[in-house]
């Protein structure tokens, strides 16, 4: 088994996890964990809030540029909002601390990735155990 696991720029092998351009050791690896993290919800809120605030003061200032001002702002926070995405980072436990090897959207690809680091340890493991003392 030469490459257990190569899809989208991911490869693992038997000595080593490669992805996103850095390369891990798997004899380096003490574990790997799946982390979700979620959308950010202060930025937007405090985008929206400026804008309501803005748009207010003008209305109260009988100010057209404000109100524009304002109302852009309520918009660009809840595009802000709409286009973040929910991340799923395969996080890399070493004896240096844990490292971010891979971030992604799609967490089923994360957590087959981490199952395959894992296969290919026991599978190295195994191997080690197997072969012969000189």
């Amino acid at each position: 088994m030469e490459t257990p696991f190569n899809d989208r720029g991911v490869s693992v092998t038997r000595n080593a996890l490669s992805a996103a351009g850095q390369v891990f050791p798997l004899r380096d690896i003490a574990g790997v964990q799946v982390v979700t993290v979620p959308k950010n919800k202060a930025v937007p809120l405090v985008i929206s809030i400026a804008g309501l605030i803005g748009a207010i003061v003008g209305g109260a200032l009988q100010s057209a540029a404000g109100i524009v001002c304002g109302v852009m702002l309520i918009v660009v926070g809840w595009l802000t909002w709409v286009t973040q995405d929910v991340t799923h980072r395969l996080m890399v436990k070493t004896a240096d601390g844990e490292r971010e090897a891979l971030m992604s959207t799609d967490r089923e690809f994360v957590e087959r990735v981490g199952t395959a680091v894992q296969r290919a340890k026991a599978a190295a493991a195994a191997a080690a155990a197997a072969a012969p003392k000189a």
